[in-house]
């Protein structure tokens, strides 16, 4: 076979096996299990709470204020 040739299969040979070995990824259980998902949960609940608040009491200011004025 020509050189040129080989080198390129086991070029491509690496390739796979290297694109094969990164598919599984990571493994971040051990920095994820140590994080108690229900109180992150509750702590993003809480704040678009209060977003959702803020943007009701702004919502209600604009149509008073627009009422005052038309």
């Amino acid at each position: 076979m020509n050189k040129n040739i080989q080198r390129g299969l086991a070029l491509v040979g690496a390739i796979a096996v290297s694109g094969s070995a990164l598919a599984a990824g990571p493994d971040m259980s051990g920095l994820t299990g140590a994080v108690d998902f229900g109180t992150v949960t509750t702590a993003i609940m809480a704040i678009a709470g209060l977003l959702a608040v803020v943007y009701v009491a702004v919502k209600g200011a604009r149509i008073g204020l627009a009422m005052l004025k038309g």
